[in-house]
């Protein structure tokens, strides 16, 4: 069984949109996602800097617009993903993507929803000052946990065993740095708030208001939930799912142990790959993994 999966924000970069864009169906999506989002997503996908583009509010749609047109070239219809795979599932953001592979979302709608969350979250980082993510590598599980508290920050992410997000206050972040878990390295995220924590309370408001305009299509393909990695074919519960997560913790680490035990032979990362399919090696070895950056990676492709 094949699992399809979406990167979330930080796994952005210059020039992601640049192999998608000679084929004409893509360009025209594109063309009509910059209009329902109010962006230039040509111009920021192909030659703006690394700067501009890790604002959450232009990082977030263009990272699923990324990923939806390679999606589109690669499985054009919601029954094309049920055909090919058995489970989607998408990190934070990516989770967007997941939803409109699996038919709960059309794509149109996916990127007016993100577009609204993106806007949402920068909104709620405005009246809490400077906050962030700080990635810790390594160290002991209770350790990891007791520095993040001592530190005043929380847990914002869990991907892997070993690989751990705080978010808060840049104040709580510097505290942290300054007194890191025993054995772990520290890495400031390119992300400009502290997300999937309390802070987003003002952006669940504001995405529960987007989704009431929303009628979910029925769950083609199974879709692994962030918040328990628990699979569920309920399209309201994906609906739920997408409003509450941004003030939740992402637990990725469960997301991948669900996807091993049910199965998975092979794990597909939309771009901008990479991310993923590195958590995969190293959490579940024996699965092959499809990082997909250019059409050429896209599987069956032609080199």
């Amino acid at each position: 069984m094949r699992a399809l999966l979406a990167p979330g924000q930080g796994a952005q970069r210059s020039g992601m949109l640049l192999p998608w864009l000679a084929d004409p169906a893509a360009a025209d999506r594109l063309e009509r996602w910059s209009d329902i989002t109010g962006l230039d997503l040509r111009l920021l996908g192909t030659t703006a800097d690394e700067a501009a583009i890790r604002e959450t509010h232009v990082a977030q749609p263009l990272l699923v617009a990324t990923a939806l047109l390679a999606l589109r070239r690669w499985l054009p219809t919601t029954e094309a993903v049920h055909a090919a795979c058995g489970l989607v599932a998408g990190h934070s953001v990516g989770e967007f993507v997941a939803a409109a592979a699996a038919g709960v979302l059309t794509d149109d709608d996916a990127m007016r929803l993100v577009a609204i969350r993106g806007r949402a979250m920068s909104r709620a980082c405005a009246p809490v000052g400077a906050t962030g993510m700080t990635a810790i590598l390594g160290g002991e599980d209770v350790a990891v946990a007791a520095a993040i508290s001592a530190a005043g920050a929380v847990v914002a992410t869990v991907n892997a065993r070993g690989q751990v997000v705080a978010a808060g206050s840049a104040a709580a972040l510097a505290t942290l740095a300054a007194n890191p878990p025993a054995g772990a390295r520290l890495v400031a995220l390119p992300v400009a708030g502290a997300f999937h924590t309390a802070t987003m309370a003002a952006a669940v408001s504001d995405l529960r208001t987007a989704f009431d305009d929303i009628t979910p299509g029925p769950v083609r393909v199974p879709m692994v939930l962030n918040r328990d990695g628990q699979i569920t074919s309920d399209p309201g519960e994906v609906i739920a799912e997408m409003i509450t997560q941004v003030a939740a913790p992402v637990r990725w680490d469960l997301c991948q142990a669900q996807i091993a035990a049910s199965g998975v032979t092979e794990v597909i990362e939309l771009p901008p790959s990479g991310t993923l399919t590195a958590l995969a090696r190293r959490e579940m070895p024996t699965v092959a993994r499809v990082p997909v950056n250019t059409p050429a990676d896209l599987p069956g492709a032609e080199s």
